[in-house]
């Protein structure tokens, strides 16, 4: 038993736990002082109680409370004057305690695995009072461990892989168990490894669990997986331990440790000789052990008899050899053939080359079967050559087959050609033109004679060979300007030729003016020898006064076997020119020669005529839309107006404006003469004037004239100023009009122009040939204005 011995414990005490075992007890105190003398020493005060732990065993089975311990203070004089309390982890459900013996019970079974120990609080009081006769003290209940959990694989069951032919000790995997029973306390959680299952393979290290291969040379081919039983034992592996298990699958992984293997060293193959050039003739396999990429296999034809007419190719999937027609075959010309076929892997492992060669070979025979095939032309294509213009029925060429009937086709062959059926010969059937049809395209069709089923085609090109029958001439109509300022030996134009027909070795033209050998005042041909030929002016000084157009001749011959000419003119105009040679003028058709305005210049010219005929439009919109302004703006103005008239009369032929003849004869009096000062008023008639008996007083009527206006009760009320102008025929001042003053004008010479420079040139010529062809003119014009 166990005994806690709890005694008085003073205020100045204090208790510490230092050691847990089972019955060392320890007590700390202050230090006490001496009664007598101021300085006080070290004095060792005696124990009153006893501190302990406890322990109780795990899984206890018995029928009765398991006993655990008893408390006691040296307060308690066994007169059953204390007594003990209890209070903590598990007091009173798991724990309890006789109040006055003290002794501690537990009422079930622990399980240290669920929790390990208790911390309890116990204490002694009165037992008439409840006081407290020292303070409360803590203790620990432990539970005592006993072997009752196996070791367990937390990860199993495990999966592995080593590769073949490993040698031994090649690491394979560590496995790891786990018991739940105390580690510190006995054997129980002391686990070892041992292997039930899957010797002599591998092995197992007892401590570590670390699993190695056992057994040299293991062979995949031969067995590739292995299960092996692994055991973990506590207690040390002692009798009496408890043990677990797990499963470990072991695979061993592929190496290339096998050559690849034909199943038989020959091969027998049979392929048509209508066989097309590509297709499969045959397949043939040489089997490997490996897996994977190990067995991946590659076929080589080995050089020698019959292999250039084939080939081999690999099947990615199942690692067949496909052998492949690599040229055509003919029965007639070869019946056999015989070759050596090569098999090796692809991805070797220099660790087994001491194996032996990693290849193997095999010889295949293949047999040419013969059928029945249509004829065979000696060309893929044929290419014929003729003359245009070729007579009818004349052969241009033949084509040749072999083991046929020749025929052509009607849908195929045109009209311009014919075949002979047996011979195979072609000719014309129609008279060739190459500016029409410069190449026909026909197909010949061959059928075998025992079997029309079996037909051949082949293309046939006919080039219609070209034979000089057009003559050339000019390569355009060309516009030909020269410049007044030219000068002698300028080449004002360069020409070139065409020709429709198409001779082998390319055009060649000669250029030459008409009259060859005799002499020309204004130009000639000049031959630059490379098809081209220049306009070379043979004088200077063109004026378009005298004339303005020259027609040139020109005679182009061609290289032909048979030389073919022809004239052609050019039409050259007189224009005047800047001194840089630059077009100013000319006719209409040569402003815009190839010297005359750029693209961009004509386009910004008329830019400009457009913007001038928007202003000119605008304009005379706003001139129509503008009102005349009338004589008074406002009814309620009563200042006074001075009305000015600023009309201009217009001459002679003025006859609506006013009457002169009014002015001149004051007995002329029109009827229905409106005022022009204000506006008419509808239904009023005007006033007729007094007429001045004496024509010659002009005062008197002007007078009369203005006594009529102050007395006009139509006229504005407000003072109106009239104004009235007359010029008699005897004026000192004579007439104002200008158009006399071309009475004394005299003829002038413009000659001075031609000193102003070139620009003013083309005006001092419309000038000078004005004053030229103008004859003298005299012409009196009198003219009087009047207002």
């Amino acid at each position: 038993g166990q005994t806690l011995d709890l005694s008085s414990i003073p205020t100045d005490f204090t208790l510490q736990l230092v050691s847990l075992g089972a019955l060392d007890l320890f007590q700390t105190g202050p230090l006490a002082a001496g009664r007598n003398g101021g300085s006080r020493g070290f004095q060792r005060v005696k124990r009153g109680w006893v501190w302990n732990q406890f322990f109780v065993l795990e899984e206890y089975m018995g029928s009765d409370p398991q006993y655990v311990g008893k408390l006691h203070t040296d307060l308690d004089k066994g007169d059953s004057a204390v007594k003990y309390t209890l209070s903590g982890d598990g007091a009173g459900t798991i724990f309890t305690i006789d109040q006055i013996t003290g002794d501690i019970h537990a009422l079930r079974s622990l399980d240290r695995e669920v929790k390990p120990y208790y911390t309890l609080r116990a204490q002694a009081v009165d037992i008439e009072t409840n006081r407290p006769l020292e303070p409360e003290s803590e203790f620990v209940i432990k539970v005592q461990d006993i072997n009752d959990n196996e070791p367990k694989f937390l990860e199993g069951p495990y999966t592995a892989s080593v590769p073949e032919m490993s040698p031994v000790g090649t690491y394979v995997m560590k496995v790891t168990a786990t018991d739940a029973d105390d580690p510190t306390y006995g054997n129980s959680a002391r686990v070892v490894y041992s292997i039930l299952h899957g010797q002599p393979y591998f092995s197992v290290d007892p401590k570590t669990g670390v699993i190695r291969t056992a057994l040299p040379n293991m062979d995949r081919e031969m067995k590739e997986l292995y299960q092996v039983l692994i055991q973990a034992k506590d207690m040390g592996g002692q009798l009496g331990g408890l043990a677990g298990t797990t499963t470990i699958n072991i695979t061993l992984s592929d190496v290339n440790d096998n050559p690849p293997r034909f199943s038989k060293s020959i091969f027998h193959l049979r392929v048509p000789e209508s066989s097309a050039v590509g297709s499969a003739v045959g397949r043939i396999k040489a089997h490997d052990l490996d897996i994977g990429k190990n067995a991946e296999v590659e076929y080589n034809i080995v050089p020698g008899d019959g292999g250039a007419m084939f080939d081999i190719t690999t099947n990615e999937h199942n690692q067949e050899g496909i052998i492949m027609l690599k040229k055509p075959l003919d029965y007639e010309t070869k019946k056999a053939y015989t070759f050596k076929v090569e098999a090796s892997n692809a991805h070797l492992d220099p660790r087994f080359h001491n194996f032996g060669p990693f290849k193997d070979t095999a010889t295949v025979k293949i047999n040419v079967l013969d059928v029945d095939e249509p004829p065979v032309f000696s060309k893929p294509s044929y290419a014929m050559d003729v003359y245009e213009d070729t007579p009818q029925g004349t052969i241009i060429g033949a084509v040749t087959a072999q083991d046929l009937d020749a025929g052509n086709s009607p849908s195929d062959l045109d009209s311009f050609f014919d075949i002979d059926p047996v011979r195979g010969t072609i000719s014309t059937n129609e008279l060739l033109d190459r500016e029409s049809i410069a190449q026909h395209n026909i197909s010949v069709v061959a059928t075998k004679v025992n079997n029309p089923v079996l037909t051949s085609k082949v293309a046939v090109t006919v080039h219609v060979l070209d034979i000089n029958e057009f003559p050339p001439e000019l390569a355009m109509p060309y516009e030909t300007f020269v410049c007044e300022s030219a000068k002698v030996g300028q080449v004002i134009q360069v020409i070139s030729a065409r020709d429709q027909d198409l001779p082998q070795a390319g055009q060649k033209f000669s250029f030459k003016s008409p009259q060859e050998g005799v002499k020309t005042k204004n130009f000639t041909i000049r031959d630059f020898g490379n098809n081209t030929a220049g306009v070379m002016t043979l004088r200077g000084g063109f004026k378009r006064r005298s004339q303005e157009i020259y027609h040139l001749p020109v005679v182009i011959e061609d290289g032909g076997l048979q030389t073919l000419s022809s004239t052609g003119t050019l039409t050259i105009r007189v224009c005047g020119c800047d001194t840089d040679g630059s077009l100013l003028t000319c006719s209409a058709e040569a402003i815009f020669l190839p010297v005359g305005l750029s693209t961009g210049a004509l386009i910004a010219i008329l830019v400009c005529i457009v913007i001038l005929l928007v202003i000119v439009v605008l304009y005379v919109g706003v001139r129509r839309q503008k009102k005349k302004e009338t004589l008074m703006t406002s009814k309620e103005d009563i200042r006074d107006n001075v009305i000015h008239y600023d009309d201009e009369g217009g001459g002679e032929e003025d006859t609506h404006a006013f009457d002169m003849g009014t002015l001149r004869n004051p007995k002329v009096i029109k009827e229905n003469m409106f005022r022009r000062d204000v506006k008419p008023e509808l239904g009023l008639c005007p006033r007729r004037p007094v007429a001045s008996q004496n024509s010659a007083d002009i005062s008197n009527f002007i007078s009369l004239r203005l006594q009529e206006h102050e007395g006009d009760t139509s006229a504005p009320p407000y003072d109106s100023l009239a104004t009235y102008a007359y010029e008699g025929e005897g004026s000192v001042a004579e007439s104002l009009s200008s158009i006399e003053s071309v009475k004394g004008e005299t003829e002038e010479d413009y000659d001075y122009l031609n000193e102003w420079g070139p620009r003013f040139k083309t005006l001092a010529g419309i000038f000078g040939e004005r004053s030229e062809s103008q004859s003298d003119v005299t012409s009196s014009i009198t003219t009087e204005n009047k207002h």
